[in-house]
């Protein structure tokens, strides 16, 4: 781990040097040695290794590199909070799964359970990922896998974003055992900021229970083109990526993409043919993706034992209509629901009933979390786990 202000004013320096990416740096690392030797160097010798234009580059301080290594020293060694380190390419902490891909980050930085850093292994890890606008069944399909997957030792890796994402890292903080590293979110930010911010009690929580990982500087905003760059380290720290629902433009298929150029397997949830959050799982079916139906299937796949709780994710015999306690009439309309979106119209074709009533019974089930309200004024019965 980086502990002095000079090394990492070092590492920070030749992350931000305008024009030298992380294959041009590394290697200038495997040339020289530390980044302070590559700063010591002469801009001919530099020129050995480099382009003349980054080794002009190279031989200047970039704007507001001293700031910042204050800055990020300071937030390490903050005593109030999570624990909070900086980690460079070589040292031994660093997460061995991200030394088998292509682009490994050169600095990552950590907050949470970060004494798990030097026992991170990809066999003991899934990504989740999918939909930043889930069904409501989609959201609870992540939920309830991850819950399990979590309770049958795995570290569910995610990126902290809304929907799928959100609800992955929910159900592993609930399924894991005390003392388990429970998840891992990626974040395309700098880790002084939580984004979205409605993920800040759960940032919380994953802190407390899991990790934090960015390869980002302190106070990098939320700029788009670093989300679809951080998906190959959720990839990448994990032995298997689950894609719960996507739809077919969708950076869930970035990340799908992305494990398998990096020899990691990907298995998706199949959904409704009318859900166009579904398009993209089946589009990697068709692709040779795994089909998932259960919790079951994916340990099955990893060749993972499953513990005797396990239970598969079966639709057609989950929730039977005698364990509601609502009336005949809601269970009557959970069996003509069946489990694609259908819209009002549709659904009154189905059963007869007038609007009025048929619209007070949905009302009824919404709130009791056995029917979700999709765009398009369409309905979907929610299955459990």
């Amino acid at each position: 781990m980086v502990n002095t202000p000079e090394e990492l004013g070092a590492w920070l320096r030749l992350v931000l040097t305008p024009g030298v990416g992380t294959e041009s740096a590394r290697r200038l690392l495997a040339a020289f040695g530390e980044p302070e030797a590559i700063f010591a160097q002469t801009e001919t010798a530099l020129c050995q290794v480099v382009s003349p234009q980054q080794a002009q580059a190279l031989c200047l301080m970039p704007d507001g590199c001293a700031a910042l290594a204050q800055d990020t020293l300071a937030w390490v060694q903050a005593g109030a909070g999570p624990s909070r380190c900086v980690i460079t390419l070589g040292d031994a902490d660093y997460p061995a799964p991200l030394l088998d891909i292509p682009d490994p980050p050169l600095m990552l930085y950590a907050m949470g359970q970060t004494a798990h850093l030097p026992r991170l292994r990809a066999e003991q890890a899934l990504a989740m990922v999918g939909s930043r606008n889930p069904t409501p069944q989609g959201a609870e399909n992540a939920r309830a896998f991850a819950c399990s997957l979590a309770a049958s030792g795995l570290t569910v890796v995610s990126g902290l974003a809304l929907g799928v994402d959100g609800a992955s890292h929910e159900g592993a903080l609930q399924g894991a055992a005390l003392g388990q590293l429970a998840t891992i979110a990626v974040v395309g930010t700098g880790l002084d900021r939580v984004y979205p911010r409605q993920h800040r009690d759960l940032a919380h929580r994953i802190a407390q229970n899991g990790l934090i990982l960015s390869e980002y500087p302190l106070g990098t905003p939320p700029l788009s083109p670093n989300f679809p760059r951080r998906n190959r380290l959720i990839s990448g720290l994990s032995q298997a990526t689950l894609v719960v629902e996507a739809a077919l433009p969708s950076g869930s298929l970035i990340t799908a993409k992305q494990a398998l150029e990096q020899g990691r397997d990907v298995m998706a949830i199949p959904g409704s043919i009318h859900a166009t959050q579904s398009k993209g799982c089946h589009a990697l079916i068709k692709q040779g993706a795994k089909l998932v139906e259960s919790a079951q299937d994916v340990l099955e796949e990893l060749r993972l034992p499953a513990p005797d709780a396990q239970q598969a994710l079966n639709l057609d015999k989950q929730a039977p209509e005698d364990a509601f306690s609502g009336s005949d009439p809601e269970r009557a309309l959970l069996r003509v629901l069946g489990h694609d979106p259908v819209g009002l119209d549709a659904l009154q074709a189905r059963c007869g009933w007038p609007t009025a009533q048929l619209q007070a019974q949905l009302l009824e089930l919404e709130l009791m979390g056995q029917v979700g309200r999709l765009p398009g004024g369409l309905f979907q019965r929610i299955g459990q786990a």
